[in-house]
């Protein structure tokens, strides 16, 4: 028997290398010389770096940069051999790094983002993978180009702070002292969402209450985007207004597009590309995937959907598993999920629920139960 692991963090409690041991040790439970492939994976958000630096082989550079509030913190990047940058904006500019009562997006900065990429541009990349996700930004991204270079004034050519705030302000963009060999770099930007860059669909209506955004912060950012886009129009003739996947991560895959030459890609695809994922995969007899919670967003690009895909085209039994399940996930089913599994065994607190031991003995223990009953079938 053949089986292809390839689950996705469950977020705050195991990596995907985690999951993915826990599902062989259940497996080999039942089907001890079972051929078990097991591909870490991510989709653009958390876990991205590690998914292609561990699947691909590369180095993991930690440096320090400022968070989205301007303090200095350790973050992560990788390069591949091929000197090509994988980044996460969220492990400088991340949610995760602001207590709840210090989430702003009036006040909030990719900056950081922007001093990972200095810093591979130094190392000698041209190449970068930046996944968007999980942001605590609403900045559009001029805290990453103020450093890169790049200055914004307002009508009184007063130099404005790279935080969203600021948007509504900006009269002058001035990329003189911007980092040239940005000119010889290509940006692909792993985005699985196709928010435009304001409106009501756009950055700030659907995204900004979760980064601790008030009704009248949202009309606020949402109107500095707005006046954002037409100084970028007005600047450099580029219309970011209703492209597709602008509003993600607060505007930051609009500001990467007008000011980087950005593409923004899928990145399922694109990971799913790197691994070499499908070729893997095509002749298995069973799939496994899944991820912390299993939901809406579960469906719309996510890692889950992408081996689901697989497993249709295949003709492949997909099986998928979480710490949580919901109504919505059960949609997954028409895209080749064959059944999903939580691996929750009874009630406890979600502390209890995220502590890595009892997670990887839950993930384990269900597994050996799912493969027990296959054997049974089989």
């Amino acid at each position: 028997m053949k089986v292809v692991i390839a689950v996705d963090s469950f977020k705050g409690s195991l990596s995907t290398n985690e999951v993915n041991d826990a599902v062989e040790k259940g497996i080999r439970n039942v089907y001890e010389d079972a051929n078990i492939i097991k591909v870490p994976i991510a989709d653009g958000g958390e876990g991205t770096v590690d998914s292609l630096v561990l699947g691909l082989g590369g180095t993991i550079i930690e440096t320090e940069v400022n968070d989205p509030l301007m303090r200095r913190v350790l973050a992560k990047y990788g390069i591949l051999k091929e000197n090509t940058a994988i980044i996460e904006m969220s492990s400088a500019s991340g949610l995760p790094l602001l207590k709840d009562n210090e989430r702003n997006p009036l006040k909030t900065s990719t900056f950081g983002v922007g001093e990972l990429i200095k810093d591979a541009i130094n190392r000698g990349c041209k190449e970068f993978i930046i996944g968007i996700g999980g942001s605590a930004t609403n900045d559009a991204g001029i805290g990453m180009l103020e450093a890169l270079g790049y200055r914004f004034y307002d009508e009184k050519h007063n130099l404005l702070s790279g935080i969203g705030e600021s948007l509504n302000y900006v009269e002058t963009i001035d990329d003189t002292d911007k980092i040239k060999a940005l000119n010889e770099c290509h940006f692909s930007i792993l985005c699985d969402v196709d928010n435009p860059f304001y409106g009501e669909n756009g950055a700030s209506y659907v995204y900004a209450r979760q980064k601790g955004a008030s009704d009248e912060m949202i009309v606020e950012l949402d109107k500095g985007l707005r006046h954002f886009s037409d100084i970028i129009n007005q600047t450099y003739r580029i219309d970011i207004s209703q492209l597709k996947g602008a509003g993600a991560a607060g505007g930051l895959g609009g500001g990467l597009c007008a000011f980087l030459n950005g593409e923004l890609l899928p990145g399922v695809d694109i990971i799913f590309n790197k691994l070499n994922l499908e070729e893997k995969a095509k002749d298995a007899d069973i799939l496994i995937t899944g991820e912390g919670k299993m939901d809406f967003q579960s469906i719309m690009g996510k890692a889950p959907s992408g081996i689901s895909r697989l497993g249709k085209k295949y003709q492949i039994p997909v099986i998928g598993i979480g710490g949580g399940v919901t109504d919505e996930a059960y949609k997954m089913h028409d895209l080749g999920m064959t059944s999903l599994f939580s691996i929750m065994n009874y009630p406890m607190s979600l502390e209890e629920a995220m502590n890595k031991d009892k997670a990887m003995h839950f993930v384990e223990m269900n597994v050996t139960e799912i493969f027990r009953l296959i054997k049974t079938i089989k």
